[in-house]
C-alpha cells in the first residue's frame, strides 16, 4: 500500500510519513492535550500592556459563546472555561455586542448576550476564587451598521455595552471593523462614516465610559489616519485587531503588523488557528491517527458542511486553488519544534504569534483548549525557531482567507457580501 502511495503522489506520502513518524514518537502532532498544557492551579504570569492595560500574552476569544437556554443566560461549560482561565491569569475576554453562536444572534436579535453572558460568568469565578494575580480584563466592540450615523451613536451603544458587562467603564473599547456595510450602495448612498464613529470613540473616552480605544480590521493607511484623528482630540488609539498568523500574513496582514509597530499599537490577532488549520486537525494525517478519538475538544467541531470542505482543501490541498499537500509542510515544521519543546503544534502556532509581539485571540469553548492556550505562555520560541517557521510559511505560496462564509477580507451582510483589504 505504501509503494503504491508513494507511486501516484510521492511527495504528499514522503510528508505523510514524515508527519506519522513524528507522531508516533511524539504524540506532537495536532493536539489539545491536558498533559502538554499547563494545569489552571499553576499561575503562570506571562503578561503585555495595551494602552493602560496589563493582560495576558495570550487571550480568550468569545465569538461563539452564547446561552445554552432559551429562557436564561447561562452555559455550565464556558463557565468552567471562565474559572479555568481566571485562576491561570489569563483572564483576558475579547467579546463583542455582535459575538454569539445562538440563532437569534444570526438574524440581528441577539445584540449583547455574549457580553451578559460573559460578564455572568466572570463574576461568579471572581466570587469563587478571590482576586487573581493578573487582573481580569475585557475588551468589546461597537458594530458599524447603516442607521448607526452619528458621534452619540457610539456613545449610546458603549452605555449599553456598560450595562450589559455590569461595569461603569470599558477596558478597551473597539470599532469592529470600517464602515464598509452600504446596502444603498447603487444609490450613491456609501460615503463612510468612519471619522463619525472616531468621534464617537473620542466622546466615549472623555466621558469615562472607557479606558483605551481600538479599531479591528484597518489597514496601515486607515490606522494611520484614525491614530491621528483621535490624537487631535487628545485619545490615544491603543490597540488594532487583524487576521495574523503563519498562515495570515498576506494581504496586508504583515504590514499592518509592522506599521502598529511603528506607530506604538498594540496588535490582537484575530483567526490565529486558522480556523483550526495550524492545529493540524483537518490534516489527512490527523485523521488516520489513532489518537483522534482522544481529542473530543477537536474532533466535535460546530463548522458547517461548507467551512469544512474549504479548511480541508487548505490542510490536504486540491491541485487547483491549493497545490496537493496544502499546508502540511509547515505542520512538518511546526511539529518538529513542538516534539522538540515537549509542547503542542497550536502552542507553538500561538508563540509564534506572542514572538511578534502580537496577542493572539483564540475561540475557546472548552477546559481543555484553554489549558492548552494558556500552555502557550511562559516561553518564547529562539530566533531560528521563528526563521523556520517564516520559512515554511512563506514556501507555502498561498494564506489562509477564510472558511464558507466566514472570510477573512469581507463581510457577509444579509444583503451580499462586503469586501474589505488592510490596505
Amino acid at each position: 500500500m505504501t509503494s503504491n502511495l508513494l507511486q501516484e503522489q510521492p511527495i504528499r506520502a514522503l510528508l505523510s510519513l514524515i508527519i506519522l513518524t513524528i507522531i508516533s514518537k511524539s504524540n506532537a502532532y495536532v493536539n489539545v492535550q491536558t498533559n502538554r498544557g499547563v494545569s489552571t492551579e499553576s499561575r503562570i504570569r506571562d503578561t503585555t500592556e495595551i494602552g493602560s492595560l496589563t493582560v495576558p500574552t495570550v487571550g480568550v476569544g468569545t465569538i461563539s459563546w452564547s446561552s445554552n437556554s432559551l429562557t436564561s443566560i447561562e452555559n455550565d461549560e464556558l463557565e468552567e472555561v471562565v474559572d479555568s482561565a481566571y485562576r491561570a491569569n489569563g483572564s483576558f475576554f475579547d467579546t463583542a455586542e455582535r459575538y454569539g453562536s445562538h440563532w437569534k444572534t444570526a438574524i440581528g436579535l441577539g445584540y449583547g448576550e455574549t457580553e451578559k453572558l460573559t460578564q455572568k460568568l466572570l463574576q461568579r469565578t471572581i466570587e469563587r476564587n478571590g482576586r487573581a494575580q493578573v487582573d481580569p480584563v475585557i475588551a468589546t466592540k461597537f458594530t458599524p451598521t447603516p442607521w448607526r450615523t452619528t458621534a452619540q451613536s457610539v456613545v449610546d451603544a458603549c452605555e449599553q455595552s456598560c450595562l450589559n458587562l455590569g461595569i461603569n467603564q470599558i477596558d478597551l473599547y473597539q470599532i469592529h471593523m470600517p464602515d464598509i456595510v452600504h446596502p444603498f450602495r447603487f444609490l450613491g448612498k456609501d460615503k463612510p462614516k468612519d471619522e463619525i464613529y472616531w468621534d464617537g470613540l473620542a466622546e466615549c473616552y472623555h466621558r469615562g465610559l472607557v479606558k483605551n480605544v481600538g479599531v479591528c480590521n484597518y489597514g496601515p493607511t486607515l490606522t494611520a489616519k484614525c491614530q491621528d484623528a483621535l490624537g487631535k482630540r487628545g485619545v490615544p488609539l491603543a490597540s488594532n485587531q487583524v487576521t495574523y498568523s503563519l498562515l495570515g500574513k498576506h494581504n496586508g496582514g504583515q504590514e499592518t503588523v509592522d506599521k502598529c509597530t511603528e506607530l506604538g499599537i498594540k496588535v490582537l490577532a484575530c483567526y490565529p488557528f486558522a480556523m483550526g488549520l495550524l492545529t493540524g486537525k483537518y490534516s489527512e494525517e490527523f485523521l488516520t491517527s489513532p489518537d483522534r478519538d482522544s481529542q473530543s475538544s477537536l474532533t466535535h467541531s460546530k463548522k458547517t458542511a461548507l467551512e469544512r470542505n474549504d479548511l480541508m482543501m487548505y490542510a490536504n490541498g486540491d491541485g487547483i486553488t491549493v497545490p496537493k499537500g496544502g499546508i502540511s509542510p509547515l505542520l512538518v515544521t511546526m511539529s518538529s519544534i513542538a516534539e522538540k519543546r515537549n509542547k503542542s503544534i497550536s502552542q507553538v502556532g500561538l508563540n509564534y504569534i506572542v514572538s511578534k509581539d502580537v496577542i493572539p485571540i483564540p475561540g475557546c469553548r472548552s477546559v481543555s483548549q484553554i489549558e492548552d492556550n494558556i500552555g502557550a505562555m511562559g516561553w518564547r520560541l529562539t530566533g531560528d525557531e521563528i526563521s523556520l517557521l517564516d520559512e515554511a510559511a512563506d514556501k507555502l505560496g498561498f494564506g489562509f482567507d477564510g472558511a464558507g462564509f466566514k472570510r477573512t477580507g469581507e463581510k457577509f451582510v444579509g444583503y451580499g457580501v462586503e469586501r474589505f483589504r488592510l490596505d
